[in-house]
């Protein structure tokens, strides 16, 4: 994770809330959680298409479409992250910590980081 990516989450977090200016904050707030769960149906989509699963459809997407819907999930959580947090740059760190938490919690890696 880069300082650039970083720049440019919530250089996208403030584009999206300065494009809903008008609405009620907690509608906004609202609206960016929706949309994270928008995002997740269009995975189940892709992965449905990739695995052929409606026999009416057939194979209609790649495992390729799979993995770009769910970046686009995380970009969307981070994004909402950045909302709640009032743009402070700060979901990118957050989630490298998160990682290694949840990985000392399972037992993948030490207390020292070490896989």
């Amino acid at each position: 994770m880069t300082e650039l990516s970083q720049a440019a989450l919530v250089a996208l977090s403030q584009w999206i809330d300065a494009g809903n200016a008008d609405r009620d904050p907690e509608a906004l707030t609202l609206h960016r959680l929706i949309k994270l769960t928008e995002e997740s149906g269009e995975v189940v989509t892709a992965t449905i298409g990739a695995l052929g699963a409606n026999p009416r459809k057939g194979v209609t997407n790649t495992f390729e479409k799979v993995l770009d819907e769910l970046l686009d999930v995380a970009i969307t959580a981070l994004g909402a992250y950045e909302h709640i947090d009032g743009h402070q740059g700060r979901a990118l760190g957050e989630l490298d910590g998160k990682i290694v938490r949840v990985a000392e919690r399972a037992g993948v890696v030490g207390k020292t980081g070490h896989v």
